[in-house]
């Protein structure tokens, strides 16, 4: 695992980590449907295929990854370490949430969570399985919350479906809900290509994975006016799908 940067208000990563298929990817695409989608040449209905795939699969998708968090250290660091920086009942939203496992594991470290999916049935799953957190739906692209609402937002593999030229406007919803002092936990397979999926958890489905170069993810977080703190790379774990996945860490610029 490489690790560059710093995150100067928060304990060291060491540290943290000695607390007790293509993976998570789910659609996230507003309460603010007026905003970045006018101001984007694609139409939101453009990601039908990604809603309408993970309507099909999101019942085997929680069967399958409702606890993938137990085997996942770094994650729980990083989301641990978030919650504590934020402080308890701070509002955090977790974008493309799927059926709400990390909203879930995010309410219970004390956050408000809200988890925000693109996929209705992905949405009325989280609503059934983790009453503690809160659902919206809504595309990434125009989010469903008020300008500057989030602590922290966590976008766990949400922006492997979107195209290259969709990130900026992905970036620039990201840095509109968070406040001013908030973290934004962004994760996604790193490197340059893209695969694509026809079947899926046992169903037909119609899905590109794309993958991102981590410099490339800092360059767009930076021209969004995000400063980046903390960038990690490690490799697959033994049950995961064989990709190097990257985690940035990062707050609006001051």
């Amino acid at each position: 695992m490489s690790i560059r940067g710093r995150f100067p208000r928060i304990c060291c990563l060491s540290s943290l980590l000695a607390l007790p298929s293509l993976p998570v990817a789910c659609a996230s695409v507003s309460r603010r449907s007026d905003h970045s989608a006018a101001s984007h040449n694609k139409s939101p209905t453009a990601h039908e295929a990604v809603r309408r795939s993970y309507d099909a699969v999101a019942a085997d998708y929680l069967a399958t990854f409702a606890d993938e968090l137990t085997r996942k250290p770094l994650d729980r660091a990083l989301l641990r370490m978030l919650a504590e920086e934020t402080g308890p009942d701070a509002p955090v939203a977790d974008v493309g949430c799927g059926p709400g496992h990390v909203a879930a594991f995010l309410a219970s470290l004390g956050t408000k969570a809200v988890g925000i999916d693109l996929s209705e049935q992905m949405i009325e799953i989280g609503r059934r399985s983790f009453p503690a957190a809160e659902f919206r739906s809504g595309d990434l692209l125009s989010l469903p919350a008020d300008e500057g609402e989030f602590a922290a937002v966590v976008a766990f593999y949400s922006i492997i479906h979107l195209e290259p030229d969709e990130l900026p406007v992905a970036f620039g919803e990201l840095r509109r809900i968070l406040r001013p002092s908030g973290i934004l936990l962004l994760s996604f397979h790193a490197g340059d290509e893209a695969r694509q999926r026809h079947e899926w958890l046992g169903h037909e489905v119609d899905l590109t994975f794309r993958f991102f170069e981590p410099t490339r993810v800092v360059e767009l977080l930076e021209q969004a006016e995000f400063e980046v703190e903390v960038s990690l790379v490690r490799r697959h774990y033994p049950q995961e799908v064989e990709t190097r996945r990257a985690y940035l860490l990062a707050r609006p610029a001051r």
